[in-house]
């Protein structure tokens, strides 16, 4: 055997594998034994299953839809319990946990404050239960032999009027563990622009955002994104592959949009399983994540929503790797892109680039060599 031979990694090392989150929602990874036992404190009585696994399960058929509309349904259940501040304070702590057993070792993790203010927290308590539960989590991992780093994302609700309001709060709380903005829901409809005296207070702050556009809806939401709002990074973003014209003999021409995403390096921040499940994509061999890959985009790879999809990011990467044949240097190359594409400061990009990632992935990428030693002795 030598280093040329594909060697697919196991699904141990998959999870072992440092790993780089930017996509991951906090009201959409909640356990659901978590959600069962704050219901229960707050007298919610609205849930369509009280056992754990059943719960569920029922979160994740009912994203099966292949609707974005119906998907964001869901949400409902956990938004309702997450009102007070040590319910925040417990699902992020949690959050934090879960991503590092599962080898992620940095984490943006986006919700929206608005939606956590009907049991009377002000949005200033709300990001500081988040921060402060982010912070535990932390150190409970460093506690069993985990190492992560998780910043905030707050979120602006595309339908809504508070965009300014929460970017002004995200630009408070800068730097105190807010890395970003963003804005999520539904797309048609709702287009970017909507927001434009947010994402220009931004840019006067010299602040970073990131912009849900390319899922459900198509070229014009990322034009928007990009050309009026001026985001630094695509949520999702898949959408860009119609921009893509594949011949029957496997060449490839970009369209001006896409050649603009990949000559600027445009992060995209791509979430698979979630993709199919709300239509954006047929099947994971079918994901534009290959094509992009190959075309050399700023691809990376997202969970989206942990509990409405039942994934992880290893449990993507799996997928991947079934599905394309990727190694541990492809999923190196996923990850650097996302720690390239990261809300801190590039000296510590830069660090977690050097000083994790690429000596973890050399690590595990040497284990076959000692594996006959292994089994001989």
């Amino acid at each position: 055997m030598t280093s040329q031979t594909y060697r697919p990694p196991s699904a141990d090392q998959i999870r072992r594998a440092p790993k780089a989150l930017l996509h991951d929602h906090l009201d959409g990874g909640l356990r659901p034994g978590t959600i069962i036992d704050l219901a229960h404190e707050i007298g919610y009585e609205s849930l369509p299953e009280h056992e754990s696994d059943k719960l569920g399960l029922w979160f994740r058929e009912a994203a099966d839809s292949g609707s974005l509309e119906r998907y964001l349904e869901t949400f409902a259940h956990t938004c309702a319990v997450m009102q007070t501040r040590d319910a925040l304070f417990r699902v992020a702590a949690e959050c934090a946990e879960d991503l590092a057993q599962d080898g992620v070792v940095y984490a943006e993790v986006r919700y929206a404050p608005e939606q956590h203010l009907e049991r009377g927290l002000t949005l200033e308590e709300v990001v500081e239960a988040v921060n402060d539960g982010f912070r535990e989590g932390e150190r409970r991992a460093l506690a069993n032999g985990y190492r992560i780093r998780v910043g905030a994302l707050l979120t602006a609700m595309r339908h809504a009027a508070r965009a300014l309001e929460i970017a002004e709060l995200a630009n408070r709380y800068r730097d105190s563990g807010v890395v970003g903005f963003d804005i999520a829901g539904a797309e048609a409809g709702f287009p970017p622009t909507r927001h434009l005296d947010a994402f220009e207070y931004l840019k006067r702050e010299n602040n970073h955002f990131t912009i849900h556009a390319g899922e459900a809806f198509g070229l014009p939401s990322i034009w928007q994104a990009l050309q009026w709002c001026g985001a630094d990074r695509l949520g999702h973003g898949v959408r860009i592959i119609d921009d893509i014209e594949v011949a029957e003999d496997g060449s490839v021409k970009l369209g001006r949009l896409a050649a603009y995403v990949r000559d600027k390096r445009v992060p995209l921040e791509l979430c698979p399983s979630s993709n199919l499940q709300t239509g954006a994509a047929a099947s994971i061999a079918e994901h534009p994540i290959g094509l992009l890959r190959k075309l050399h985009f700023r691809a990376t790879v997202n969970t989206d929503n942990r509990l409405m999809s039942g994934t992880s990011v290893s449990r993507e990467f799996e997928l991947l790797v079934d599905a394309f044949e990727y190694t541990l240097d492809d999923m190196q190359w996923f990850t650097v892109n996302a720690m390239k594409s990261a809300f801190i400061p590039f000296d510590e990009r830069l660090a977690m680039i050097n000083d994790v990632i690429k000596p973890g992935y050399a690590e595990l990428k040497s284990e076959w060599l000692f594996r006959q030693t292994a089994v001989t002795s």
